[in-house]
């Protein structure tokens, strides 16, 4: 009776010892499931963040890509202008997108896909870009190639002006009639309208210049209007200032004007002048202007 007692006990106790085994057994499938699991996710964790990081890299390199366009000399076309907005609107939604706290796959694959996409636009966009500097190079050369021409032309223009300026002032000097043989003398008209010629500044009232021509086959045989210009002792003009001509390039004063009739022979020619001022003792600068040069000059001393 005791040996049959004692022997259903070791069999309880051995189903016990069984059981025990068993949970345990159990507990650590569970817990290596669980642990397994948690590795699982971990791992997918850190895979979707380091995909989100790259993914936030590549879209900042295209980005950079694209502003470096416009650090370029190149002015873009439209189509190029609208293709790179177009562009730039794509990473600003990629940036947002690799902004949110999770991902899932399909939205990390959605990304690559755009992402890949936009690397060939910026590939095909900086071959286009690359081939518009080569243009706009050839076209910088050509025009500054223009411009050099231009201004050869131009200088090689105002250099022909000037030839020309000068050739023709030379023919001007050489055609403008030059006086010789100039005398001065002093009268003293009276009242009466008798004249006698006189050598003292307090009996003068007038001047008479006689003058012949220098022989000038290139000289017009026309009409020439001969200016007279008297400059008295002081070194003043004598002229009514609405009185002026040009000579020299530069507007003068005269004193008195003539017109006289080339004819390129040797005939001699006169000009009165009566001062409308009292006359000084000293000398008196008498100078001749015909068809804007002067063409002689001369003095008398007054006593």
């Amino acid at each position: 009776m005791q040996t049959q007692e004692k022997a259903v006990d070791n069999k309880v106790d051995r189903n016990k010892v069984y059981f025990l085994i068993v949970v345990i057994v159990a507990l650590l499938g569970i817990n290596g499931y669980l642990y397994f699991r948690d590795q699982q996710q971990t791992s997918r964790f850190v895979t979707i963040s380091t995909e989100k990081d790259r993914l936030k890299l590549e879209v900042e390199k295209i980005e950079v890509e694209l502003d470096r366009v416009n650090l370029l000399n190149v002015t873009l076309n439209d189509r190029l202008i609208e293709e790179q907005k177009l562009a730039r609107e794509k990473i600003a939604e990629l940036k947002l997108a690799l902004k949110k706290g999770e991902l899932t796959q399909k939205e990390l694959d959605e990304a690559h896909k755009q992402i890949n996409s936009l690397r060939d636009f910026v590939k095909s966009y900086n071959n286009q870009i690359a081939i518009l500097e080569q243009e706009n190079s050839f076209l910088k050369t050509e025009r500054d190639s223009l411009k050099t021409s231009i201004n050869n032309y131009n200088e090689q223009t105002e250099n022909l002006r000037r030839e020309n300026k000068n050739l023709n002032r030379k023919v001007k000097v050489g055609s403008s009639l030059k006086s010789s043989d100039i005398s001065i003398i002093a009268f003293r008209v009276k009242d009466n309208g008798k004249t006698s010629i006189v050598s003292k500044a307090s009996t003068a009232n007038k001047l008479t210049i006689d003058f012949a021509i220098v022989p000038n086959d290139l000289a017009e045989k026309t009409y020439h209007k001969i200016f007279l210009r008297v400059i008295d002792p002081a070194g003043n003009l004598i002229a009514d200032e609405n009185n002026m001509f040009e000579a020299d390039g530069q507007q003068m004063q005269y004193s008195r004007a003539i017109e006289i009739s080339y004819n390129n022979d040797e005939t001699r020619y006169k000009i009165d002048w009566i001062n409308p001022r009292a006359f000084i003792k000293g000398v008196y600068g008498i100078f001749l202007y015909a068809d804007g040069f002067q063409m002689g000059k001369s003095e008398i001393e007054l006593k």
